[in-house]
């Protein structure tokens, strides 16, 4: 048996990416490589935006023993067996990385481990919670004075993504040539509308501008052929709706979409794909968890969100999520939830939210690609805009250096067992 676990609750396919996996690679090296000495193990919760591959995702790293999917969470959570009946260590840390910051509570009082838990924007249940990982000072600002010894400022994980990018970037050169980035998606209630969508607007700036180059980053729940049916007219009708040109995949290395009008995407299948990012000037993307990346690449981007089929959009958290996703009436709950959505929009991209101000466009209704085209072809003309971008986004998030600093958190915490 271990002497120590560590287990790591999380959710999403965000979180899984951008916050378990800088984590545990640190605590690995942190905690050491000998595993009947230090376990790590991943359990997640459901999740609206799940694509039902973060166990997948999870199991690929490395530092990670074992992984248990969202569809056991429950169960674990209510009887505190697994569906392989684990077993654990008397000695261990639960770090909460996505979900409900409650679950940790539970489940660190049925193991009787130390609790640590990593808050972006707000925490909660201060009495019962050993530790609090911040991102910023101002999340601990919120807190009464007699918890405030629980609460470390421990920067931004995503920023994780920033020290990752500089050490491509050291290995690699940069692009030869002006590059964009399209991000369409990963699930098909936002890949039916972004690929169509993105292509036309791509063709439309590679008219004008023939020697820029654009890519889409493959999301690692996605396969190849998958993503060009959304771009097959045969297989989805707003392919015709927005004007999108016939595609074919062309089987080289790397792969690529090629258009009729001889316009090539390449598609870029390492994950993260944070080096080949921080190269675009300018990326299209949807809302979610990209547009967190890409803010802190600092990456300009323009955030699309079309209205063109009302309940293509279900992939809302929460309630909502949950009630456009359900059998038979989901469209319909989809169509009128969108309706209220767009008819009182407030800041959707996470970029914005985190600066409480639209420093990114979000653009949501009807689009017509000859009209998105302009606006990114009037920002590669414009270059100061972008630059003004950029820096915006560089300021609204934390520091570098969270994952070290949640390490040394979860060191102190084990020295509670007196190890």
């Amino acid at each position: 048996m271990s002497q120590v676990d560590i287990l790591i609750l999380s959710n999403g396919p965000g979180e899984v990416t951008t916050w378990v996996r800088p984590v545990v690679k640190v605590l690995r090296k942190g905690l050491g490589n000998d595993r009947s000495q230090v376990r790590i193990s991943v359990v997640l919760s459901p999740c609206v935006n799940a694509s039902g591959k973060e166990v997948d995702i999870a199991a690929s790293y490395p530092e990670v023993d074992r992984v248990q999917g969202a569809e056991h969470f429950f169960p674990f959570l209510l009887r505190g067996t697994t569906a392989d009946n684990w077993d654990w260590s008397s000695k261990g840390v639960v770090i909460f990385l996505g979900g409900d910051q409650f679950f940790p509570i539970i489940i660190g009082k049925r193991l009787g481990y130390r609790t640590v838990v990593y808050a972006e924007w707000e925490a909660r249940w201060h009495n019962l919670i050993d530790r609090f990982a911040v991102m910023k000072p101002e999340v601990a600002a919120k807190v009464s004075p007699k918890y405030a010894h629980k609460f470390t400022v421990v920067g931004d994980l995503m920023a994780g993504a920033r020290e990752e990018q500089r050490d491509c970037q050291s290995e690699t050169q940069p692009h030869p040539t002006e590059l964009i980035g399209l991000l369409p998606g990963s699930k098909s209630a936002k890949l039916t509308q972004g690929v169509p969508l993105a292509l036309a607007i791509a063709e439309y700036i590679h008219a004008q501008r023939p020697k820029t180059k654009f890519i889409i980053p493959v999301a690692p729940t996605l396969d190849l052929q998958t993503l060009v049916d959304f771009a097959n007219p045969h297989k989805n009708p707003l392919v015709r709706i927005f004007g999108s040109p016939s595609t074919e995949l062309l089987n080289s290395q790397p792969p690529t979409l090629k258009t009729a009008t001889g316009l090539t995407i390449e598609l870029i299948t390492a994950n993260p794909a944070y080096h080949v990012l921080s190269q675009c000037s300018i990326c299209l993307t949807t809302v979610g968890a990209n547009t967190a990346e890409l803010g802190s690449l600092g990456v300009p981007m323009i955030v699309l969100l079309p209205t063109q089929q009302l309940d293509a959009m279900r992939a809302w958290d929460g309630l909502p999520g949950l009630l456009a996703n359900l059998p038979l009436v989901g469209s319909g709950f989809a169509k009128v939830i969108n309706w209220l959505v767009f008819k009182r929009k407030g800041l959707l991209a996470w970029p914005n939210i985190w600066a409480r101000e639209e420093i990114v466009p979000e653009l949501a209704g009807k689009l017509h690609p000859p009209e998105v085209g302009e606006m990114v072809l009037d920002y590669l003309q414009n270059p100061e805009k972008l630059v003004d971008m950029q820096n915006k986004l560089r300021s609204v998030r934390g520091e570098t250096g969270a994952a070290q600093k949640i390490t040394d958190l979860v060191m102190e915490e084990l020295k509670e067992f007196r190890i």
